[in-house]
């Protein structure tokens, strides 16, 4: 079927809405500079008539009949005298014109002396690495200009640097990660420790843009992000290289939120995760918010490998086929994944080599969220038996053509032990708490264009997805909501948005702590 070309008015509508509003606005300038006299004097007329309002309510009563008196003689003085009406309009349009002029202080042009001393720092700083004996006209010197060299900048309240623009000459090795690294590193410590710096280098006009980061929200709960059948949000980000936002919740109000959406199925070109961080950097935390927001159109199997019971909270969901913390089940959980990826890969091929759709259990997305798979490898080597990272091996490979989604995270310590397929399928990798620039690089495959801190909040690190950029990442507050340090709100946010318990096959029931089972019962 041939393509109808859209309506005319829908096709140029934008660009007529757009040059309506650029016309409206130049209308308004030009208005704004015609009237501006008659603005001013409309202004100091109106605080001559409340500075005489403030005079006369300051005036004792028994004073305002000698003051009323002095002003009608002075009426009929002006009156009586030639000219003296117009003259009189003269003066107070005069008048009205000086009191309404535009009294904001103008602008300090230039830095001062504290912000010139930064900034002649920072200047001499970059001398050796932006200098070379042969330059006949070299842009950085010892007690050179540094305006020059630093055509745009701005302070914050405090005093220090957080925008500045850097030339630097043509001759600087651009191109060299090493070279940046270097000028990066010396930035940070010289503008101030402390604060993430996005890095814009500008190979073609030889200009460095340094601008301080704002600290991403850590307050964002667990809730239903709008996000279409096969979206995960991962966190949320900086609305540099995100084009898209999200309404959120905030207590009672909401805001736009640039989030860090990651796209599984059958035409995701990143179909797996590899989330890596330290002790405590909220690994799990994605985890369980990757879980809840799966369970809304599939079916999720949940193998915890550190044993510290984070993922009870699902167990005997709808929707959760099980939680495995052992090395027997997780075995057995695995070995039923790796059949059921080979049995939809089987019944898909069918059904295409017959000319009909999959079957409807074949697309129902599958997620296996394996926590922590290295300490299943060690109690497996010590006891002998296989390898639950084998296993893996099949949903990995095959698992996009499959509906099956894979997302392991583990730890620094742990990530030598991964096996060659998870590092060779997942594509999508997320790096959690603080970490090295060699580390970022080691599993992100680049570095980030902004500085790592040593201190960051849970949740907080940087996401790559495929060969695109690295984004800084702030995952959503998603904790155990059977933990007793959670709070309340946490907690509630979290249970609203688990599905509804299943009774087993066997009739038995999964036992509830009590902490969280008054938590359900409020909720409902």
């Amino acid at each position: 079927m041939a393509r109808r070309p859209l309506p005319r008015i829908l096709s140029t509508g934008s660009a007529q809405i757009a040059r309506s509003r650029e016309l409206a606005r130049t209308a308004a300038d030009s208005a704004t500079d015609v009237l501006h006299p008659l603005i001013t004097i409309t202004r100091g007329l109106r605080r001559l008539a409340s500075a005489g309002r403030r005079r006369w309510a300051d005036t004792p009563k028994d004073r305002r009949g000698p003051l009323l008196f002095l002003v009608a003689s002075v009426i009929l003085v002006v009156a009586l005298v030639p000219y003296g009406p117009l003259l009189a309009v003269i003066s107070l349009m005069a008048a009205a014109a000086w009191q309404g002029r535009d009294r904001t202080p103008p602008a300090p042009e230039g830095p001062d002396e504290s912000q010139s001393q930064r900034l002649r720092a920072l200047y001499e700083a970059l001398v050796p690495y932006f200098s070379a004996p042969e330059d006949p006209a070299p842009l950085y010197g010892h007690g050179g200009e540094w305006d020059k060299a630093f055509p745009s900048y701005e302070f914050d309240e405090t005093g220090r640097v957080c925008h500045l623009l850097i030339r630097y000459p043509a001759y600087f090795p651009d191109g060299e990660p090493e070279a940046r690294a270097r000028i990066e590193q010396l930035l940070t410590a010289k503008a101030g420790r402390g604060r993430e710096y996005h890095f814009a280098w500008d190979e073609e006009g030889n200009e460095l843009t340094v601008t301080v980061l704002a600290p991403l929200p850590t307050d964002i709960a667990a809730q239903r992000f709008v996000t279409a059948p096969g979206e995960t949000v991962l966190g949320f980000t900086d609305p540099l290289q995100v084009q898209r936002t999200l309404p959120l919740g905030y207590g009672d109000g909401q805001r736009d939120v640039p989030p860090v959406i990651w796209r599984t199925g059958v035409r995701s070109t990143e179909p797996h995760l590899l989330v890596v961080g330290q002790p405590g950097s909220g690994t799990s935390t994605l985890l369980r918010s990757i879980a809840l927001q799966a369970l809304q159109h599939g079916d999720v199997l949940v193998v915890d490998g550190s044993g510290t019971g984070d993922y009870a909270c699902l167990t005997g969901r709808d929707g959760v086929l099980a939680v495995e913390c052992g090395l027997s089940g997780a075995l057995a959980s695995l070995e039923w994944a790796a059949t059921e990826t080979e049995r939809r890969l089987i019944a898909a091929n069918r059904a295409r080599q017959e000319g009909e759709a999959p079957p409807e259990d074949t697309r129902r997305p599958l997620w296996i969220l394996v926590d922590r798979p290295s300490a299943f490898t060690h109690l497996a080597a010590a006891d002998g038996r296989k390898d639950p990272q084998a296993l893996l091996q099949v949903p990995l490979r095959h698992g996009r053509a499959a509906s099956v989604t894979v997302v392991v995270a583990d730890q620094f310590d742990g990530a030598d032990a991964l096996s060659d397929a998870v590092r060779q399928h997942t594509r999508a990798r997320v790096v959690l708490g603080p970490a090295g620039a060699e580390q970022l690089e080691a599993v992100l495959g680049a570095r980030p264009q902004t500085t790592p801190v040593a201190q960051v909040p849970p949740g907080r690190g940087y996401a790559r997805l495929g060969a695109g950029p690295v984004h800084r990442l702030q995952v959503p507050a998603t904790p155990d909501p059977y933990d007793d340090a959670t709070s309340d709100a946490h907690r509630q946010a979290v249970l609203d948005l688990l599905p509804p318990r299943t009774t087993p096959a066997d009739g038995e029931t999964v036992p509830v702590p009590a902490e969280a089972a008054a938590a359900e019962a409020s909720s409902s």
